[in-house]
């Protein structure tokens, strides 16, 4: 079979129509190209080129293998700068796994920065909770992770990308629907629904933390573990819920979404997190694009 370097020396040949400019273009001596080319002729059995004293000249069956030389040396060039390019994180594919509420605003602006400074790369989006994305990176499913602050896992790294108001959901006829704001204490007696002990960890714990730091007890409690269906449910007036300010992109005709007020009102924290010393160069790529933004790291 052939090799490349005898393909490149007939090219250079079949398009000079001369040795001696050919070796040139290829900053090589003329008896090595004539050796490369009656090399490539003997491997294939057919007379490419007819030598002149003066002139050299394609016989047809050069003219064919010419044309195909050249597509199939484009080709290797293709492949080898398509493999750089994976290799320097500009092409590739990243999976990312992002939490519901994410996707109402980091995820959006996350795809648009990948889209504007990598566009090569292909991303795969999968919604999951914080505790499944946890599991998903440790597997090597997901490359990065836009999830609710978790207990330190080793070899995780985390960054701080958003820490946004909460607000307290209201079915549209309640009686504190009207209030600008509203302090936990207001909630005396009130059903609760609220995102669960296990899918729901941070929430679950930041949420009840609220309410036992107040000194109330909701009568009744509800766990369920998206906010759309959580605002759904307090819509058909079966109790009140707090959610992350981004819950208001939902537009929920029969809620009101109103500000918390009073002492010791967290904000809820968002993070990207991905496996320390990942060999997705297209990870590692995106990851040095969002730095000069998400710069709070936390050890991981």
């Amino acid at each position: 079979m052939f090799e490349f370097s005898q393909l490149r020396c007939f090219v250079a040949v079949a398009e000079e129509l001369h040795f001696h400019r050919a070796a040139a273009r290829l900053n090589m001596t003329q008896p090595p190209l004539s050796r490369q080319i009656q090399q490539l002729e003997r491997q294939l059995g057919l007379v490419l080129l007819l030598r002149g004293s003066r002139a050299v000249r394609l016989t047809p069956a050069g003219e064919a293998f010419l044309r195909d030389a050249r597509r199939l040396l484009q080709a290797a060039e293709n492949a080898t700068q398509q493999a750089r390019r994976v290799a320097q994180g500009q092409r590739g594919q990243i999976t990312i796994g992002f939490t519901a509420s994410s996707g109402y605003g980091v995820l959006p602006r996350l795809v648009g920065v990948a889209r504007a400074r990598l566009p090569e790369i292909e991303l795969s989006l999968r919604e999951m909770v914080s505790q499944d994305q946890v599991a998903a990176l440790q597997a090597g499913q997901v490359d990065l992770a836009l999830l609710r602050p978790q207990p330190p896992v080793a070899g995780l790294r985390t960054a701080l990308v958003q820490r946004e108001a909460l607000r307290l959901a209201l079915p549209r006829g309640h009686r504190l629907a009207e209030a600008s704001e509203i302090e936990i204490p207001a909630l005396e007696g009130e059903a609760l629904i609220t995102f669960p002990p296990v899918e729901g960890r941070y929430f679950h714990d930041l949420i009840l933390g609220l309410f036992r730091q107040a000194g109330v007890a909701p009568v009744r409690l509800q766990f369920i573990s998206q906010t759309h269906s959580i605002l759904a449910l307090v819509g058909a007036g079966l109790g009140v819920a707090v959610v992350p300010q981004a819950a208001e992109r939902l537009r929920q005709a029969e809620v009101v979404l109103r500000p918390l007020a009073g002492p010791g009102i967290p904000a809820a924290e968002l993070m990207l997190a991905w496996r320390e010393g990942a060999d997705n160069p297209a990870c590692e790529a995106l990851l040095e694009v969002l730095r000069p933004d998400w710069t709070q790291l936390s050890p991981g």
